[in-house]
């Protein structure tokens, strides 16, 4: 901080923080923005949609508790449930009650699903590529997933108020 320019205000930003944070927010939406434009425009599918059935891909038998999903997509249950309605009417998931526990609902990844993940994930990892990964060098992006997941490690597991037992996150 110069000599010139003030302390802030305690809890205020400097002007170096709030030029970083402000890019931080710009540089979020737009990608957000383009990723989201481009895996719609080239595939149909939603991000949500797409993120729904990469989760669903990588476990065994394509199948997961929606409590579970819904967790890994950082999605309220509600959400989730809209997404996946809107999913199965489609064709790509279909929805069963969990062996294991009445309670629980299953969410499974039809062929159909699989497919389209198949045919939609070249399209979207180039995108990612185009505006993320290839932008940045190894070391900035290696930097930028470490410093990420240190803030959802802080969001998920600890207090945001100084208190660790008060979860900055519900879903």
């Amino acid at each position: 901080m110069s000599t010139t320019e003030p302390a802030p205000r305690s809890g205020w930003l400097t002007a170096e923080q709030q030029v970083h944070w402000r890019s931080f927010r710009s540089g979020v939406a737009r990608l957000t923005a383009v990723l989201e434009h481009e895996l719609e425009a080239r595939t149909g599918l939603s991000t949500h949609e797409y993120e729904v059935l990469v989760r669903l891909s990588e476990q065994p038998g394509r199948t997961m508790r929606m409590s579970e999903l819904a967790d890994g997509v950082v999605h309220s249950r509600s959400r989730l449930t809209h997404t996946i309605r809107r999913m199965e009417d489609a064709g790509l998931v279909r929805r069963a009650p969990c062996a294991e526990d009445a309670r629980g609902v299953n969410a499974t990844m039809t062929e159909a699903g699989w497919q389209r993940l198949v045919n939609a994930a070249p399209e979207h990892v180039q995108s990612v590529r185009d505006h993320l990964v290839d932008v940045l060098t190894p070391e900035q992006f290696a930097a930028l997933g470490d410093a990420m997941q240190v803030v959802a490690d802080r969001i998920v597991g600890g207090g945001c108020d100084d208190d660790p037992g008060v979860p900055c996150h519900v879903a």
